[in-house]
């Protein structure tokens, strides 16, 4: 590997999930956050949940009188 071309990596870099779950990994990002997560995902969780951010499944529902 070549000297001072690769990033810093962090070996404890925090992941915080909107649901409030937090899991330590690896990244070259010191901090990260996002909206999904394995432990609220509806495909882990076997639970139907809408993640509409902008308003559009209710713009579906109104269009096609759902």
């Amino acid at each position: 590997m070549q000297k001072e071309i690769h990033p810093q990596y962090f070996n404890e870099t925090v992941v915080k999930c909107a649901c409030g779950s937090e899991m330590v990994v690896g990244s070259t990002l010191e901090k990260i956050n996002v909206d999904v997560c394995s432990n609220c995902h509806p495909f882990y969780t076997g639970k139907d949940r809408i993640l509409d951010t902008e308003g559009r499944v209710e713009k579906f529902k109104k269009k096609f009188n759902l």
